[in-house]
């Protein structure tokens, strides 16, 4: 609806620009914002105010203009001028009854596909594969698959890409270590945290290891069969590792979506030389670097992108113009995304503009970093284990579920261990995922168990519980969600129905606002506020209990769509939904 008042709006500006009321060279920013008395209207839009100046006239007389200049159309049913000049706009009930009704018939409920749909690639998780992964992978793992589970909705094609951390110095010491224990090494595989300090250990104790380790890199980067059959052996152990934690999470990525940054070694020495042909490299102290001046230090000094160092070897910068380039011929994109952590903005500001300033990217190509802060613990400090060492992702979803088992018990002792189970892992792991998807992706959040399996405010639990509320209304008449064609059709009359239907009728704008701007906490908002009006709507409309079969039909379909479009949002953000908790 607000995209519609925007349509309108903007037509009326037209129109006046062409009757000389308003300058032709204005393009306002046209807000339309939802009314918060609705006694006032169900929209409202403060246009007339912006651009009263520019206009030379009062608000409130430009207000009158642009009303008058608006298109008729059938969604509203009324417009209405406020205070200095708020421009309000009452829906019409039988238009929104009827848009619900077709969110109803349609297994999309109702959503526009993107038009036009773009190839969008989404690099999101890249764990290192040295290691296991920690609680540090969670949020570009899970608020990555969101938006990329957003954007397929919609009709993007989507190119998933996990830019995984398999190349570099560690590797060596891994594949000395690997090579020089080949009895124990396969057992100790098992857990590659300890594998790794056990390497480090070596590597730092015995300089023979640690020589021994540098020469393993020189032929790794060589080529040399032994050392890549190694590597391989180890790399295909830590994926298995990752894809394990991915599968428990619910996260879309598959092992096909994994190009990590080894992919990108033959192309290195290319870049550099194509940068020295677009006279973009400087040498400094040995390094080869991109100076851009836009970006100076705080004492105004020019800050490089170093995209080779003084003994030949290659940078994150170097592989991520690689990425950007073969992302651009090879896979066709139209917008990249990178679900990195926050504190690499400069680097991706930079990156950015030098794959632009080569080449390597047309204009055209949306490059976006959506950067995310940090999990922190419940005191506000960096997550830790007692011991002060990371935490393992899995452990962390291994004590959610637990936590759950525990919760749910207490509420529903009568279940069997096998459902018990069941729902304590989705409510678990939903619950972990909810938590930080909830949170705007660039801040900072706490992490804090009792708060995320609450069924109180704004959680996972609340919202399936939601969900389970709806399912049960089905269950007791014994129908189906989906099927609805014997029942009368919607009638909106009451203001908890009116104010249900409209919140259900914006799912669509969301969701494009959702995939525009890469924030699925908005997401998690709508379905909490849809949650909250759907328990109003429940305490003050009777649905089984209506004194008219047609107001208890109607009141079937406005539950069933609560309960699909409840069921999808969870869906986009990786959640499960459960028939009963």
């Amino acid at each position: 609806m607000k995209n519609l008042i925007s349509q309108l709006l903007a037509s009326a500006i037209s129109t006046l620009q062409t009757e000389g009321v308003l300058p032709a060279d204005i393009s306002p920013n046209i807000q339309v914002e939802t009314a918060r008395d609705k006694s006032h209207g169900d929209f409202a839009s403060n246009l007339a105010m912006m651009l009263a100046k520019p206009a030379g006239m009062k608000p409130r007389d430009l207000a009158e203009k642009i009303v008058a200049a608006l298109p008729a159309n059938e969604a509203v049913a009324q417009i209405s001028i406020a205070g200095p000049g708020f421009i309000n706009f009452f829906q019409d009930r039988a238009w929104l009854a009827g848009q619900l009704q077709q969110a109803l018939d349609d297994p999309r409920l109702n959503v526009a596909r993107a038009d036009p749909a773009q190839r969008v690639v989404v690099d999101y998780s890249s764990p290192n594969l040295a290691k296991e992964m920690h609680v540090g992978h969670l949020r570009s793992s899970i608020i990555g698959d969101a938006v990329a589970r957003v954007l397929e909705f919609l009709g993007h094609t989507v190119i998933r890409q996990n830019h995984v951390g398999d190349w570099g110095t560690q590797f060596g010491m891994l594949l000395a270590y690997l090579e020089e224990n080949p009895a124990t090494a396969e057992a100790e595989l098992g857990d590659l945290e300890n594998f790794y300090r056990q390497a480090k250990k070596r590597f730092d104790e015995s300089e023979a290891f640690a020589d021994r380790a540098r020469e393993r890199v020189v032929q790794l980067q060589a080529g040399d069969p032994d050392c890549l059959a190694l590597w391989n052996r180890f790399n295909s152990i830590s994926l298995g590792h990752c894809q394990a934690v991915y599968d428990r999470l619910g996260v879309s990525l598959t092992p096909a979506d994994v190009r990590g940054e080894s992919a990108y070694n033959d192309q290195l020495a290319d870049v550099v030389d194509s940068l020295q042909q677009a006279g973009l490299l400087t040498e400094s102290e040995g390094a080869r670097c991109v100076f851009l001046d836009e970006f100076r230090t705080s004492e105004d000094k020019p800050l490089p992108v170093i995209v080779q160092k003084a003994g030949g070897g290659y940078l994150y910068a170097t592989t991520d113009l690689a990425a950007m380039r073969y992302r651009h011929r090879e896979l066709n994109a139209d917008r990249v995304l990178y679900f990195v952590d926050q504190r690499q903005a400069l680097h991706f500001q930079q990156v950015f503009a030098v794959a632009r300033k080569a080449g390597f990217v047309p204009a055209d190509m949306q490059l976006e970093h959506m950067g995310f802060g940090t999990m922190n613990g419940a005191d506000g400090k960096p997550f830790k284990t007692r011991d002060g060492g990371t935490v393992k992702l899995i452990d962390l979803l291994d004590e959610a579920e637990q936590r759950a088992l525990q919760l749910v018990q207490e509420k529903n002792p009568q279940l069997d261990a096998e459902e018990l189970q069941q729902i304590a892992r989705a409510v678990g792991i939903g619950a972990v995922k909810y938590a930080d998807l909830s949170k705007h992706r660039s801040s900072d959040y706490n992490f804090n168990f009792d708060q995320m399996l609450s069924f109180e405010g704004n959680t996972a639990p609340y919202l399936m519980y939601a969900y389970t509320r709806v399912a049960s209304v089905f269950r007791r008449i014994d129908r189906d969600m989906q099927q609805l064609d014997d029942l009368a059709p919607l009638a909106l009359k009451e203001e908890a129905e009116i104010d249900l239907a409209a919140h259900l009728n914006q799912f669509g704008s969301l969701l494009q606002y959702v995939a525009r701007e890469g924030t699925p906490h908005t997401l998690c908002h709508y379905l909490y506020d849809l949650a909250g009006r759907f328990s109003s709507f429940y305490e003050n409309c009777p649905i089984l209990t209506a004194g008219q079969p047609q107001d208890r039909d109607s009141r079937l379909r406005l539950a069933a769509l609560t309960g699909r479009t409840l069921a999808q949002g969870l869906n986009l953000l990786g959640i499960n939904t459960l028939e009963r908790m």
